[in-house]
């Protein structure tokens, strides 16, 4: 039960990082490989606000995810909206330039080490049941990441900005004759991607640590998610997540021999039985 519970967690705190880039890449049809790198710098601002400046914890984590919007919609205005047209394989080399780019920059001004981040003290410790250990933050990262991911369903779903989206992903020129601004749809929609790839990163420091490497190490786990659960669903990322989450940490904990083996045989087990992954839906744009 400790096992699952652990991996149940592992899991909600990839869905956080990785449904932005379903996101953007299900419905913005945008192949975002520097998405990590969002992550990344979401973590480094968190350590930054929390070390330096001294500012609590749970004040670090809105302000890493603004930080990251921020980021996102000037790099989106700038960069990434010249590209919306180009073929997948330019917007995997500009996006991997902008990877090595960040690393580089980040190795500059912090140095290769793993950044130290100390968590409050209520958020240490366990909570022990009979059979089964549960880290409190664990729990409170998987209390988070449900609010989440409840949230963004019902953004996309039953507000007026996803019935935009959903228009502006669907016709974008017949959503532009309606009144719809597309342009602004999808920058708010990176905009909210990066946000969470901001926030899972700073959440993510505890578990996963923070170095320069970042952004290379986790992106095939990114990756994985969006093919299993299908580019551009929630609810794909969110049982993708769980899925890869549970199987890899049982894996590295019974058969430690095998590694990460494990979760890359089911992503090759669900490409042949189901290429679009579990919900995939087609972009349009």
């Amino acid at each position: 039960m400790t096992v699952l519970f652990d991996g149940i967690a592992s899991g909600m705190l990839l869905f956080l990082i990785s449904v932005g880039l379903s996101v953007t890449l299900g419905l913005m049809n945008f192949v975002n490989l520097a998405h990590g790198a969002f992550a990344m710098a979401g973590g480094y601002v968190c350590v930054l606000l929390l070390n330096a400046v001294g500012l609590p914890f749970l004040a670090c984590l809105p302000l890493a995810a603004l930080a990251t919007a921020a980021i996102g919609v000037l790099l989106e205005r700038t960069l990434y909206r010249r590209l919306y047209g180009a073929t997948h394989l330019d917007q995997v080399l500009f996006s991997i330039s902008l990877v090595f780019m960040a690393m580089a920059a980040t190795h500059y001004f912090f140095g290769a080490q793993q950044q130290p981040l100390e968590l409050p003290a209520f958020l240490r410790g366990q909570f022990h049941l009979p059979g089964l250990d549960m880290g409190v933050y664990r729990l409170f990262l998987i209390s988070v990441s449900l609010l989440i991911a409840l949230a963004l369903h019902l953004l996309v779903t039953r507000t007026r900005f996803g019935a935009q989206l959903r228009a502006a992903v669907d016709n974008p020129r017949a959503a532009r004759g309606v009144g719809i601004h597309v342009e602004r749809i999808f920058t708010l929609t990176f905009a909210l991607g990066s946000a969470l790839a901001g926030l899972g990163g700073a959440m993510g420091v505890e578990m996963l640590g923070l170095d320069p490497g970042f952004p290379v190490k986790y992106v095939v786990y990114f990756l994985i998610v969006v093919a299993v659960g299908g580019s551009g669903s929630i609810g794909g990322s969110l049982l993708a997540s769980l899925l890869l989450g549970v199987i890899d940490v049982a894996g590295k904990y019974y058969v430690p021999q095998v590694g990460a083996f494990l979760i890359y045989a089911v992503m090759v087990l669900m490409l042949v039985l189901r290429p679009q992954g579990l919900f995939g839906r087609q972009a349009t744009r």
